[in-house]
């Protein structure tokens, strides 16, 4: 089984996010980058699976050379190879252009990527990914096995849970409640320097989308305290003040 798993390089959630030109480009300046962390939990459930089957697990990133000690970092957590598309990820339709490109020549079993990347939060490349291969398609996976040429995949629903079964080849995005990411060690980290990292050329350079302008969201006001007696002074502020009622 030959397993694809898509990582994004993306800001530590610890990052202080400003913007530069006039607030349309986020500001790289200090910032520690990290891999997505729903990325890590399709890489560590990919190697589950191979690990129980049999197979390889090739991770693939969109990014430019910055990006390479993550690449490596994921190599070290137990993916046999790695794939970088030198290229700036400008939107996921751009991604997932990329990348399709790759998954279809390769002869993958399964895609895997995950719910969304943390910096922006958009969910697009699963779905995009599907449809650009002609492959089915499942998001916000909390399980998946594999048995004979299926996935079994598990998903939260409203009220509940949902069972979904597809033929291979497919692709799937991973949910929080997958897995339990690694930790890379020390013989992985020796390991990781020596697998193999091809470099590739995108086949476009065309962005399908324009920022426009960033904007931080409003500053947070200042706590105001209220009187337990006084609950009508309350009800007031919520309903005319923050419009929650």
């Amino acid at each position: 089984m030959k397993i694809l798993v898509c990582i994004s390089n993306v800001p530590d959630t610890t990052t202080k996010v400003t913007f530069t030109e006039g607030n349309t480009r986020f500001n790289n300046a200090g910032v520690q980058y990290i891999i997505n962390p729903y990325d890590e939990l399709s890489l560590t459930r990919a190697l589950e699976l191979t690990e129980a089957q049999g197979g390889t697990v090739t991770v693939i990133n969109v990014g430019l050379v910055d990006t390479e000690a993550n690449i490596r970092k994921a190599l070290a957590i137990g993916a046999h190879e790695a794939i970088r598309i030198n290229a700036k990820p400008v939107d996921a339709y751009y991604v997932a252009e990329q990348i399709a490109e790759v998954a279809i020549n390769g002869g993958y079993d399964i895609v895997m990527t995950g719910r969304e990347s943390i910096d922006y939060n958009s969910g697009q490349v699963c779905g995009l990914l599907a449809e650009m291969l002609g492959w089915p398609g499942i998001n916000v996976i909390t399980k998946i096995d594999i048995d004979g040429g299926k996935a079994i995949c598990e998903r939260d629903i409203d009220g509940g849970k949902e069972k979904v079964s597809c033929s291979l080849p497919c692709v799937i995005s991973a949910q929080k409640e997958l897995t339990e990411p690694r930790i890379p060690n020390m013989r992985g980290i020796m390991a990781a320097r020596t697998k193999p990292l091809q470099v590739l050329e995108p086949t476009s350079n065309q962005a399908h989308t324009k920022v426009s302008v960033y904007e931080l969201p409003p500053a947070k006001s200042s706590c105001k305290m209220i009187d337990p007696a006084n609950a009508g002074q309350l009800i007031d502020l919520l309903h005319n003040e923050s419009k929650v009622i």
